[in-house]
Protein backbone atom coordinates (compact mmCIF):
# COMPACT_ATOMS: atom_id res chain seq x y z
CA UNK A 1 0.00 0.00 0.00
CA UNK A 2 1.13 3.29 -1.05
CA UNK A 3 1.91 6.48 1.51
CA UNK A 4 1.69 8.50 -1.23
CA UNK A 5 -0.45 11.33 -1.29
CA UNK A 6 -2.35 14.57 -3.24
CA UNK A 7 0.34 17.13 -3.10
CA UNK A 8 -0.71 21.05 -3.88
CA UNK A 9 1.88 22.79 -6.09
CA UNK A 10 3.35 26.03 -5.72
CA UNK A 11 4.83 28.39 -8.33
CA UNK A 12 8.48 27.24 -10.22
CA UNK A 13 10.01 28.92 -12.56
CA UNK A 14 9.98 28.04 -16.41
CA UNK A 15 12.12 28.53 -19.46
CA UNK A 16 11.39 27.50 -22.55
CA UNK A 17 14.02 27.53 -24.69
CA UNK A 18 15.04 26.21 -28.83
CA UNK A 19 16.08 22.30 -26.93
CA UNK A 20 13.40 22.58 -24.43
CA UNK A 21 11.55 23.13 -21.00
CA UNK A 22 13.49 23.90 -18.41
CA UNK A 23 11.88 24.20 -15.24
CA UNK A 24 13.34 25.29 -11.91
CA UNK A 25 12.33 23.77 -8.64
CA UNK A 26 12.15 26.06 -5.55
CA UNK A 27 15.15 24.47 -3.92
CA UNK A 28 17.15 25.78 -6.92
CA UNK A 29 17.67 22.43 -8.92
CA UNK A 30 16.30 22.23 -12.52
CA UNK A 31 14.60 19.09 -14.74
CA UNK A 32 15.40 19.54 -18.42
CA UNK A 33 12.64 18.12 -20.51
CA UNK A 34 14.36 17.90 -24.09
CA UNK A 35 13.10 18.61 -27.34
CA UNK A 36 10.40 20.86 -28.63
CA UNK A 37 7.23 19.82 -27.76
CA UNK A 38 4.82 18.66 -30.09
CA UNK A 39 1.36 20.72 -30.85
CA UNK A 40 -1.97 18.54 -30.12
CA UNK A 41 -5.60 20.35 -30.27
CA UNK A 42 -7.23 20.71 -27.16
CA UNK A 43 -6.29 17.25 -25.63
CA UNK A 44 -3.87 14.35 -25.09
CA UNK A 45 -3.99 10.78 -24.03
CA UNK A 46 -0.45 9.29 -23.10
CA UNK A 47 0.65 6.07 -23.21
CA UNK A 48 0.00 3.45 -20.67
CA UNK A 49 2.32 2.73 -17.76
CA UNK A 50 4.30 6.23 -18.66
CA UNK A 51 5.12 9.09 -15.97
CA UNK A 52 3.16 11.99 -16.79
CA UNK A 53 4.19 15.42 -15.91
CA UNK A 54 1.58 18.18 -16.38
CA UNK A 55 2.87 22.00 -16.61
CA UNK A 56 0.57 25.01 -16.66
CA UNK A 57 2.28 27.91 -17.36
CA UNK A 58 0.93 31.72 -16.53
CA UNK A 59 0.47 34.53 -19.20
CA UNK A 60 4.31 35.63 -19.29
CA UNK A 61 5.56 31.87 -19.75
CA UNK A 62 8.28 32.20 -16.97
CA UNK A 63 6.57 30.35 -14.22
CA UNK A 64 4.39 28.04 -13.41
CA UNK A 65 2.64 24.68 -11.95
CA UNK A 66 3.92 21.53 -12.69
CA UNK A 67 2.04 18.30 -11.14
CA UNK A 68 3.25 14.67 -11.27
CA UNK A 69 0.11 12.84 -12.11
CA UNK A 70 -0.36 9.35 -10.35
CA UNK A 71 3.61 9.07 -9.51
CA UNK A 72 4.05 6.47 -6.31
CA UNK A 73 7.99 7.07 -6.70
CA UNK A 74 8.60 10.26 -5.19
CA UNK A 75 8.38 11.11 -1.70
CA UNK A 76 6.14 13.45 -0.16
CA UNK A 77 9.03 15.77 1.46
CA UNK A 78 10.58 16.00 -1.87
CA UNK A 79 7.76 17.41 -3.77
CA UNK A 80 6.83 19.82 -0.75
CA UNK A 81 10.83 21.23 -1.21
CA UNK A 82 10.80 21.68 -4.68
CA UNK A 83 6.87 22.78 -5.33
CA UNK A 84 6.09 19.89 -7.56
CA UNK A 85 2.60 19.21 -7.15
CA UNK A 86 0.76 15.45 -7.32
CA UNK A 87 -2.54 14.18 -7.99
CA UNK A 88 -3.31 10.55 -7.71
CA UNK A 89 -6.17 8.89 -9.73
CA UNK A 90 -7.77 5.94 -9.48
CA UNK A 91 -9.45 4.28 -13.21
CA UNK A 92 -11.56 6.84 -14.27
CA UNK A 93 -10.81 9.29 -11.57
CA UNK A 94 -10.61 12.76 -12.99
CA UNK A 95 -9.16 16.08 -11.31
CA UNK A 96 -8.66 19.86 -12.16
CA UNK A 97 -5.51 20.48 -12.05
CA UNK A 98 -5.94 24.41 -12.26
CA UNK A 99 -8.73 26.14 -13.56
CA UNK A 100 -9.54 25.06 -17.42
CA UNK A 101 -7.07 21.97 -16.84
CA UNK A 102 -8.36 18.83 -16.61
CA UNK A 103 -6.62 15.27 -16.45
CA UNK A 104 -8.21 11.66 -16.13
CA UNK A 105 -6.82 8.14 -15.35
CA UNK A 106 -7.91 6.07 -18.14
CA UNK A 107 -6.75 2.19 -17.85
CA UNK A 108 -3.30 3.57 -16.78
CA UNK A 109 -3.37 6.40 -19.54
CA UNK A 110 -3.25 9.81 -18.44
CA UNK A 111 -5.82 12.32 -20.79
CA UNK A 112 -5.43 15.84 -20.25
CA UNK A 113 -7.73 18.03 -21.41
CA UNK A 114 -7.52 22.08 -21.65
CA UNK A 115 -10.57 24.37 -22.41
CA UNK A 116 -8.99 27.57 -23.26
CA UNK A 117 -12.04 29.82 -22.54
CA UNK A 118 -11.01 29.67 -18.65
CA UNK A 119 -7.03 29.48 -19.22
CA UNK A 120 -4.77 31.67 -20.65
CA UNK A 121 -1.31 29.95 -20.01
CA UNK A 122 0.18 27.52 -22.10
CA UNK A 123 -0.44 23.59 -21.15
CA UNK A 124 3.06 20.94 -21.80
CA UNK A 125 2.35 17.23 -20.32
CA UNK A 126 5.60 15.35 -20.69
CA UNK A 127 5.31 11.63 -21.03
CA UNK A 128 8.61 9.40 -20.22
CA UNK A 129 9.91 6.28 -18.82
CA UNK A 130 13.29 4.61 -18.73
CA UNK A 131 12.94 3.77 -22.81
CA UNK A 132 12.87 7.88 -23.28
CA UNK A 133 10.55 10.57 -22.77
CA UNK A 134 8.04 12.65 -25.49
CA UNK A 135 6.71 16.16 -25.20
CA UNK A 136 3.90 17.43 -26.19
CA UNK A 137 1.91 21.29 -25.98
CA UNK A 138 -1.79 21.26 -26.02
CA UNK A 139 -3.34 24.57 -28.29
CA UNK A 140 -6.19 25.64 -28.66
CA UNK A 141 -8.61 23.58 -30.80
Amino acid sequence: MSNRSDIAPDTVSVELTEDGVVVEYLDGRQAFYHGVPTAVEGSIQTAPGKDTHVLITDETETSGILVYVNDLRTHDDILEETGVGRVILDDGEEDELFPGVTVRDNQMRTAVEVDYDVTNGRVFVFEEDELGERSFEIVEG
